[in-house]
């Protein structure tokens, strides 16, 4: 009688258990997981302010920090002054040929003069052919002229380019001088802090979007029929006191390379078995946490 209330008694909790939990409805289990960015500095500097706390929400564009940008505000004036000082240079094309143009004026005048004294037999001929020859002459000097101011003109003009595309460089260093957030999420883990030296390719700080995470999975290849890109799917958080919580999700990757399962997910037996990747996305009401185990049934 003693054995057979044992057993019963044994069986009960067995069957309460399994019915709490419901685990071998379960299709896959992994762990959760968030896209995260680390966020690295991209200028040289003293980090005068970093407005950064671990746990802490930050908006995507949202500034959280400023580099020193003191030495990069000096080049860009002095680069100012170069501009300005350049183009003060520039020839005034119209000025310095409007004297060879009243000469032409006055020369073709004395031509017409000229040519109506020959006319007349008041003039010789060689008068008027010397004052063609000088109108020619005034022309040549005009168009040489004017090619030389163009040319020394269009070389001010590409050296003063020059300097704005390297203003534009520097412009674009002293935006990068102000470190913001690149998306909407929850700061993992802060590198630095102010007043420390920043360099170009330091970490900063990691960020991740925890409202949208993802379970990446593994099934066997027998299931990957069964299975699409945006197919519903039912995911099982573990909550305290052995309760369990139900998120609604999609497939939103599947892989299309077979691997070996990862130690962490099977026994050691079942760990030389191909599967597959796949990834779940769902909306996180802040029951799930990155590395957190679940699992997944697919619908």
């Amino acid at each position: 009688m003693n054995k057979f209330l044992s057993f019963f008694l044994t069986f009960i909790t067995i069957v309460s258990y399994s019915c709490k939990y419901n685990k071998t409805t379960s299709d896959a289990y992994g762990v959760f997981g968030a896209t995260e960015i680390t966020v690295s500095s991209e200028s040289n500097g003293k980090m005068l302010w970093f407005d950064v706390q671990e746990g802490e929400n930050y908006r995507q564009g949202e500034k959280v920090g400023c580099i020193d940008t003191v030495q990069i505000y000096l080049q860009i004036k002095q680069l100012d002054a170069s501009i300005g000082a350049t183009m003060a240079r520039r020839p005034d094309l119209p000025s310095q040929v409007r004297t060879l143009y009243n000469k032409l004026e006055t020369l073709n005048k004395e031509r017409n003069r000229i040519a109506t004294l020959v006319e007349a037999n008041a003039a010789s001929s060689k008068q008027l052919d010397d004052i063609v020859a000088e109108i020619d002459i005034t022309n040549s000097q005009i168009a040489a002229m004017e090619s030389n101011l163009t040319i020394t003109n269009k070389a001010i003009m590409e050296e003063v380019e020059a300097m704005r595309f390297q203003k534009l460089q520097l412009q674009d260093a002293l935006t990068k001088c102000h470190i913001k957030s690149p998306i909407t999420g929850t700061v993992l883990k802060k590198y630095i802090e102010p007043n420390e030296l920043a360099f170009q390719g330091k970490p900063l700080f990691k960020i991740a979007d925890l409202a949208n995470m993802f379970i990446k999975v593994y099934i066997t290849e027998d299931m990957l029929s069964t299975i699409s890109l945006g197919q519903p799917v039912d995911i099982h958080i573990d909550m305290p006191d052995n309760e369990e919580k139900t998120i609604n999700g999609a497939v939103s990757w599947i892989s299309s390379k077979a691997e070996f399962t990862p130690k962490m997910i099977q026994t050691k037996n079942e760990r030389v078995n191909l599967v597959y990747a796949v990834k779940v996305s769902f909306k996180n009401d802040g029951s799930a946490k990155i590395g957190m185990p679940g699992d997944v049934k697919f619908k």
